[in-house]
């Protein structure tokens, strides 16, 4: 049994769901199908999911959403008619739509949960019907039914362990199962979304508790490759990757797959191979538990930005017992989670999200580092980007680090943090956010330079 996944890209408009049906109907393994919302026709279109997005905060501004209301339905509209399929499916869209609207619009967290999740949701049931259409047994099965619990904070949803069980039961079924991803629900009937990009994470889940034999994710490019193919023209193709080497570059800003997305088929050992919506005959990426080492050290190289460093400086921290722990215990009384702690005899840093602290968050923390730490200087260093070096060869081979920094100095890129972990799995550097892409640049070409 193979379940796959297929992107917001691959299922924008008619015509691509065309070529997925093609290729969901081409091998009888693929039985299960977790879908995306509608995504981008041309490259200034709307995503669905954002249109859905504004729609929910046009109601809870009390404004007319009539307008908002169309723009959505108008998406689907497109696809169900070029399709062919009964006008019944495009009633039953504005029903859902409208009784979700009814249910949840004096509720905000709720009802952004349950707008933003009606994209996936009813292109799940445009698939099951436009195969059923096709002559293939199908069937739209909702999270509900499929036993996709999840924990219920809006819009940050985890998966709990007893929804495994309730999914493997899904293997007893005959039919092609079509899933929608990015959401699942609470033990209290609450819809709930996974974060942006979820629908991965659903994928990962469905072929971890089926105990799928492979975990096909489609999109909309042939493998992953070793860096951003726009900063670099021809970029390495990648054949074959382990689930850490993805996990981090995932983290680190490769968009093709959400980094949360490779925890559960991890633990099942679900090998994953990444697909082109438009080339499915091209092999493709496989993420699998290990690979035969190669001679290359680096794998890939990718880059994120949006974080910020809190800096302390503290004589003699390293003899102060629990330093860290309390300066850790501030950030968790106000429900922030740190990315890295890289740290000296007298200083620490802590790396985070910007946007974790928002909303008077920061002042805070400054405040009661201040008073209850007892430090002699803490700052706050914005505008950070990390950039990540990944390969697990790197464990193996001499002078990988100072290849990395020779190349970063050459391209006058100022490293601000380098932190490297026990595997020797990645190797991080932060840098000023607009250096960020020159520092990959330049990385890059150091460790690919036949490309």
């Amino acid at each position: 049994m193979k379940v796959v996944k297929f992107g917001g890209s691959s299922l924008a408009s008619g015509e691509q769901f065309e070529k997925v049906a093609r290729i969901v109907t081409g091998d009888p393994e693929r039985r299960v199908v977790v879908v995306s919302a509608p995504g981008k026709r041309f490259e200034d279109d709307i995503k669905t999911t954002d249109l859905l997005i504004t729609l929910a905060n046009t109601i809870i501004a009390g404004d007319a959403y009539t307008e908002a209301f169309e723009d959505v339905l108008e998406r689907f509209t497109a696809i169900v008619t070029y399709l062919g399929l009964d006008e019944a499916v495009l009633s039953d869209i504005r029903t859902k739509l409208t009784e979700r609207i009814e249910t949840y619009k004096h509720d905000e967290d709720r009802l952004m949960d349950a707008l933003k999740s009606s994209g996936e949701n009813e292109n799940a049931k445009v698939m099951a019907a436009y195969l059923t259409k096709l002559g293939t047994k199908a069937s739209y099965v909702s999270p509900d039914e499929a036993g996709m619990l999840v924990t219920d904070e809006p819009g940050n949803a985890r998966i709990l362990p007893e929804a495994y069980d309730h999914l493997y039961r899904l293997r007893e079924r005959e039919e092609v199962l079509v899933i929608p991803g990015f959401f699942g629900y609470s033990k209290e009937n609450n819809i709930v979304t996974f974060p942006r990009g979820g629908s991965d994470i659903t994928g990962s889940i469905v072929a971890a508790g089926l105990q799928a034999s492979l975990y096909e994710n489609f999109t909309d490019v042939d493998s992953v490759y070793s860096v951003n193919p726009n900063l670099v023209e021809n970029p390495h193709e990648m054949k074959e990757i382990t689930y850490r080497e993805m996990r981090e570059l995932a983290y680190s800003g490769f968009g093709v797959f959400h980094d949360e997305a490779l925890l559960p088929v991890v633990e099942k050992k679900v090998p994953v191979c990444i697909k082109n919506t438009n080339h499915p005959e091209a092999p493709g990426t496989m993420i699998v538990d290990n690979r035969v080492p190669d001679k290359m050290p680096v794998l890939g190289i990718a880059s994120d930005k949006g974080f910020l460093s809190i800096n302390l400086t503290k004589y003699l921290m390293n003899r102060q017992v629990g330093f860290g722990r309390r300066l850790l215990e501030i950030l968790e009384t106000e429900g922030i989670s740190f990315e890295h702690t890289p740290s000296g005899i007298d200083n620490m840093s802590v790396i985070l999200r910007e946007h974790q602290v928002q909303n008077g968050k920061e002042e805070r923390i400054l405040s009661r580092i201040r008073q209850e730490l007892d430090v002699v200087d803490v700052s706050i260093e914005r505008n950070l980007a990390l950039v990540m070096v990944v390969g697990e060869g790197m464990a193996r081979t001499v002078g990988v680090a100072s290849k990395a920094t020779a190349a970063l100095g050459d391209a006058g890129v100022n490293i601000k943090m380098i932190n490297q972990g026990s595997s020797e799995t990645s190797m991080m550097f932060g840098v000023d956010d607009r250096d960020a892409n020159l520092a990959v640049k330049s990385l890059y070409h150091a460790f690919f330079p036949n490309d």
